[in-house]
């Protein structure tokens, strides 16, 4: 009903028209040409009211293309358009493929290779770079904060040493008393401090901010020469381009001439200056649709204040399209707990609900397998988005280990993988027969030369031993000391791997991806079950992902692919998009649900650590009135923090603001079902002092 108004006839909007309230009657029909916003709580009927309005702009101005954008992605799409079209080969590229780029930036840093560590102008003891690749995620995640500010490197800087020279000159008073009540009892010792202790704190904090200012100009540089970028830096980019070419500008706000911008809640400083270059300061004909307390989000540094403060009218809604009943559940234990999701799924389902009109919502869905699990067990088939890595999932880790079987064999990890699983399921015994040295110890594998081998072990180690099992599983070497049943599934293996190889240099890689896996994978439970339904659209997904590597690279081998699909592995910044698919019950994360309806949902794993997850803050952060606030005390340190994170977290309110972001989140999951809610929770509630039980909150 919400779309239909963007693109249906006179007719359909004529009786949307009707059906609004006077509140959405007045949002579509206030003057167009400041900027208007649309306020309102999640099931208020926002989105409603802004199609009408876009619906009404697009009759009064048929020659104007209104901009019409229903989430910041839509806005980042745009951004790289508008930069192809002047000219520029832009690629969009999500936080992982942005991480390895900037962990380009950072190699010569690990490898202690800049100028300044050998002129003494910088101490390579800082905060955090103890631990490579911690330093590394901190410190993008602080860049991506950062360039979701619209920080400049060189800003960045600046404020970080102004910061440290205003905070160090006059140090706050580290024994007061509500800041000693504030702070755990285990980290007071970083409180007691000397001035001595706090001028090497400092030079360690701007060592800091010097490195990490380095590593961010030239990320930046590393973005503009590969033209590799994620939203925010194409954003940047595209607003950076509009602010120097005034007449490409006034081209675009004058096709345009509107902007209606959905979810604008979740819009960044650097989303921000892209519309104003197009609109101008004071934003003129754009109008500002969302709701200031529902940002969920916490990948991305949104100020809602900021942005609805542009606003010089607005128009709130206060009524309720979801008026959910909400039930809560507490289980004794997690596993008791989907079981109770499973049946509670199950009984909507028989009572006439479509599986995809119903969603199980988590904070987080990296570790939800047991409830999934639970629903497969009663045949309701499931689809995971939002958080979730496909390439972690035992049913994508199954199809990525025949294609390293294919390429390697000797990638012993994957092919004990592959000879354990259903398909071919061999034995522990027969595994280890295959693991064996052959009966003819005189046959060798391949000549040596004369000299030692390069590793030396005290045990008894031997070059040959780490090809083993792939020259027995290749050669059948080993075939005679098997069953005869686990031989003949080796042949088996062994002559359709012999095919794969063939197919492998012959066929486009989509095709060779489904072959193997038609041929070389067991279907999870029988045809047409959940089971198989969930492991078709696993594998769906996982080749889609495959697939776009290649598309978007030019020829790349099968190597390249293996490579791209285990850096996506070890990456904790991995998504995966909504599936539309109908007939699958949607486990999501809050962000995955995101201007989602659905007729039943449930918000599960409602507990300190699920819901709301812990508050952990990164290695340092920054403040524009602070400066950097590392959280590591390193060097010549008796306590384990520094004196000026402890201050922060409790000037700041750090955690408590977390945890009402997280509040926020939870509420705004609620509000997602149109007919009803159930929480629930495993275990007894912990009586913690920090985080909160959003489950008892509610009784």
């Amino acid at each position: 009903m919400r779309i239909e108004a963007t693109v249906g006839g006179a007719a359909l909007r004529k009786l949307m028209l009707v059906e609004l309230s006077a509140e959405q009657r007045e949002a579509a029909e206030r003057s167009h040409d400041e900027c208007f916003a649309i306020l309102g709580p999640p099931g208020a009927g926002k989105s409603i009211a802004l199609a009408e309005r876009a619906a009404a702009l697009r009759a009064r101005f048929p020659a104007s293309e209104p901009l019409y954008l229903t989430s910041e992605r839509e806005l980042d799409e745009f951004a790289v358009e508008l930069l192809r079209a002047c000219g520029r080969d832009v690629t969009l590229v999500d936080d992982v493929d942005a991480e390895l780029l900037f962990a380009q930036a950072c190699a010569p840093l690990f490898a202690l290779e800049w100028n300044e560590f050998s002129a003494d102008q910088l101490d390579p003891e800082v905060p955090g770079l103890r631990s490579p690749e911690r330093f590394l995620r901190s410190a993008f995640r602080l860049i991506r904060r950062l360039r979701d500010a619209d920080v400049a490197p060189a800003f960045f800087l600046s404020r970080a040493l102004t910061g440290a020279t205003e905070f160090y000159a006059q140090p706050p008073n580290f024994a007061e008393p509500a800041l000693l009540s504030a702070t755990k009892h285990s980290y007071h010792d970083s409180l007691a401090v000397s001035s001595e202790e706090l001028t090497r704190q400092r030079r360690r904090e701007i060592d800091l901010a010097k490195i990490l200012a380095k590593l961010f100009e030239r990320y930046v540089e590393l973005v503009e020469s590969a033209d590799r970028m994620t939203g925010r830096d194409a954003a940047i980019a595209a607003a950076e381009l509009l602010e120097r070419n005034g007449d490409c500008a006034q081209a675009l706000r004058a096709r345009h001439r509107f902007a209606l911008l959905d979810d604008a809640q979740e819009l960044t400083k650097s989303h921000l200056r892209l519309v104003r270059a197009i609109f101008g300061d004071r934003l003129q004909g754009v109008t500002l649709c969302g709701d200031p307390t529902s940002v969920v989000t916490h990948a991305r540094m949104t100020n809602p204040k900021e942005t609805f403060g542009f606003a010089t009218a607005s128009v709130e809604l206060h009524g309720s399209y979801r008026s959910p009943a909400v039930q809560l559940e507490r289980s004794g234990d997690a596993r008791a707990e989907a079981a109770l999701v499973a049946a509670r799924v199950t009984e909507w389902i028989d009572g006439g609900t479509a599986p995809e009109r119903i969603a199980v919502i988590f904070r987080s869905v990296r570790n939800v397998e047991l409830y999934e699990e639970a629903l497969l067990e009663r045949n309701v088939p499931t689809l995971l988005s939002g958080d979730s890595n496909v390439f972690t999932d035992r049913r994508a880790l199954d199809a990525l280990a025949l294609l390293w079987n294919v390429y390697d064999p000797f990638a012993h990890a994957w092919l004990l993988r592959t000879l354990g699983n259903r398909a071919i399921g061999l034995s522990d015994a027969s595994l280890v027969l295959l693991c064996s040295e052959p009966p003819d110890p005189q046959r060798a594998l391949f000549a040596f030369d004369q000299e030692p081998a390069p590793t030396a072990r005290a045990t008894r180690w031997h070059p040959k031993r780490d090809l083993r099992l792939g020259w027995n599983v290749v050669r059948g070497e080993r075939d005679e000391a098997l069953s005869d049943d686990a031989a003949a599934r080796i042949r088996r293996f062994r002559s359709l791997r012999e095919r794969w190889v063939a197919a492998m240099h012959e066929l486009p890689f989509e095709r060779f991806a489904r072959l193997v896996w038609s041929e070389g994978l067991a279907r999870d439970g029988e045809p047409g079950s959940a089971r198989a339904r969930a492991q078709q659209a696993v594998l769906r997904h996982l080749l889609q992902r495959l697939q776009a590597f290649v598309t978007q690279n030019a020829d790349p081998g099968i190597a390249d692919v293996l490579e791209y699909a285990a850096q996506r592995m070890e990456s904790d910044l991995e998504t995966c998009q909504l599936d539309e698919t109908e007939g699958f019950v949607h486990l999501l994360s809050v962000e995955a649900a995101r201007g989602r309806e659905f007729e039943h949902v449930v918000v599960s794993n409602v507990r300190p650590g699920g819901f709301p997850r812990w508050y952990a803050p990164d290695a340092f952060l920054f403040s524009p009135r602070y400066g950097m606030i590392p959280k590591d005390n390193v060097g010549d340190a008796r306590a384990a923090r520094t004196a000026k994170f402890s201050y922060y977290v409790y000037r700041s309110k750090a955690s408590q603001q977390y945890y009402d972001r997280e509040r926020r989140a939870f509420r705004y999951a609620c509000r997602r079902a149109r007919r009803s809610v159930l929480v629930t929770a495993g275990g007894p509630p912990i009586r913690s002092k920090s985080a909160p039980e959003f489950l008892e909150e509610l009784r």
